[in-house]
Formats: C-alpha cells, sequence, structure tokens
C-alpha cells in the first residue's frame, strides 16, 4: 500500500475548506472533526506519514514491519473502529533518556506506532485550523517553515533598517510543567 507522502487531494481540499472557515469566521467553534480524523483517507495517509518517519517501537514494541506483516488495511481498520466507537486510548509513552550535545540527558517520549497514526491524523484535520490564528511573523513548529526561513526574514527586515529583534527559547520553561501556568491554558 504505497502512497506519496504529498498529501492527496481530497485531504487537501478538506484542510483548505477548514482553514478557509477558521480565517473567515475566527470565532467560530467547530464541534464536528471527529469524523474526519476517522476517515479511512484521513487514517491511511497518516500511516504513510508516520512510517516514513520509520522510528522505534513504542512500550507496545509493535514495529513498522511487524504492522506490515500482519497487514497494513486490516490494522488501518481496527484503529478506525476504535475511534470511531470511541473506545480507542492512548499507550503509555516509552521513556528514554538520549545524550545532550553540552552533556547530559534528555528524556525521549515514544508513542506506540498507533498512537502516531492517530495523532497524525489529528493533526492533518486541527492544523489548518490553527494556522488560520498564528501570526504570519511566527515561524516555531509550522508547517513549510523552518528555522532558516526565520532567519532569511529576519536578515531582510535588518536591512529594510529594523533593529530589534525578539527571540523566546521556551524549552527550559516547560520543564516545569506540573506547576506552570501555561498548561491550564493549554
Amino acid at each position: 500500500m504505497a502512497m506519496s507522502l504529498e498529501t492527496p487531494d481530497k485531504i487537501r481540499t478538506l484542510q483548505r475548506k477548514l482553514y478557509c472557515k477558521a480565517k473567515a469566521e475566527p470565532a467560530f467553534r467547530f464541534y464536528l472533526l471527529y469524523d474526519k480524523i476517522c476517515r479511512p483517507d484521513i487514517l491511511a495517509h497518516a500511516w504513510e506519514l508516520a512510517r516514513s518517519n520509520d522510528g522505534a517501537p513504542g512500550v507496545d514494541r509493535v514495529s513498522f514491519a511487524d504492522i506490515e506483516r500482519s497487514g497494513v488495511d486490516q490494522w488501518l481498520a481496527a484503529l478506525r473502529e476504535d475511534l470511531t466507537s470511541m473506545s480507542y486510548r492512548p499507550a503509555p509513552v516509552r521513556r528514554v533518556m538520549i545524550p545532550k550535545p553540552g552533556g547530559g540527558e534528555r528524556p525521549l517520549g515514544i508513542p506506540t506506532i498507533r498512537d502516531r497514526v492517530a495523532q497524525t491524523a489529528a493533526k492533518l484535520v486541527l492544523e489548518p485550523i490553527f494556522e488560520a490564528d498564528l501570526e504570519d511573523s511566527a515561524y516555531g513548529y509550522r508547517p513549510k517553515r523552518s528555522a532558516v526561513d526565520a532567519i532569511g526574514k529576519t536578515n531582510r527586515l535588518i536591512r529594510q533598517g529594523f533593529t530589534d529583534v525578539v527571540d523566546a527559547d521556551l524549552s527550559r520553561y516547560l520543564d516545569t510543567a506540573s506547576y506552570c501556568p501555561l498548561v491550564h491554558e493549554v
């Protein structure tokens, strides 16, 4: 079941409609999105995206190769059934420590492949809605944007005469999330 990693037209059309609605009506609340996350085409594309990243198995120790051996279509159908029946529950995240470049270690959470596919399906549906609300000047964790793009924009603005740059690194801020006021906002 090989697919292109390019978003299929049918999914792109849905994303465009969601984005346009969110952009045109910022106060609009989307109440019926769950059925879109469960669509077979979205789950199949989410599988392809997760598969392209490869990655280690989660706590269940199920690998991409294991799923492919037993049949991706059946596996996706079972995931869809759990999602549509609302019996799906994410598994715990496998925690491993990885070395940091400057010394020490940082924790890395590895979700199961099943959870990665479900999360990717949710991202495919939710991202266009949130994108509509973000400022054009924001670059972090945005589709088709990178740190290199932010540096290029900063360079262009400096050449235009702007002299102030604001850069915020929140990576350590969320280390104390258990009592962080931001957590209550998310």
